[in-house]
């Protein structure tokens, strides 16, 4: 769902999340991950959003509307940009203190920003967060990863991923 809005140009990634967090909220859906850069000649936000039970097509066009007229709506209009809002898929990405304790128990692929002992990505099963620590099982191992040298963290879609709730 493809969408052409305005919104200034020198806000950041944070900001735009802060703005738009009691909006989601409100309409029961939750921003898993969001991107918000320049391609080429324009300006690209994409929203990736999750709801209880999963999100529709619907749902991705419904909020595509809602976001478009709720920034439109704060007049922080200076320069055109692309919305894009989906589903954050199988493979989603986990980043919020929840995800951790909500995956556990859920396959997962690692990238680290600097190699440990050679080695940047990681395959096993998430175990949680604890004190700035990322538990993965691999193996027989349960490894430790510090949380700010995760580069990515995202279910692994290659597995069978049961996402419903228990």
């Amino acid at each position: 769902m493809l969408a052409t809005f305005f919104i200034e140009m020198n806000m950041d990634a944070k900001e735009i999340e802060t703005l738009l967090t009691p909006l989601l909220e409100q309409e029961g859906a939750e921003l898993v991950d969001m991107n918000w850069r320049r391609e080429g000649h324009r300006w690209v936000l994409r929203l990736f959003l999750d709801k209880g039970g999963g999100i529709t097509l619907d749902d991705c066009a419904y909020l595509s509307e809602r976001v478009g007229a709720f920034i439109d709506e704060k007049g922080s209009i200076e320069q055109s940009y692309v919305l894009e809002v989906s589903s954050p898929g199988l493979d989603r990405v986990i980043k919020k203190e929840g995800d951790f304790e909500r995956f556990s128990g859920k396959p997962v692929k690692i990238r680290l920003k600097l190699a440990e002992n050679g080695q940047r990505k990681f395959s096993g099963t998430l175990r949680g967060l604890a004190e700035g620590k990322v538990a993965v099982q691999i193996g027989k191992i349960l490894k430790q990863f510090d949380r700010r040298n995760i580069d990515e963290l995202r279910l692994d879609d290659s597995a069978a991923i049961d996402l419903g709730e228990e």
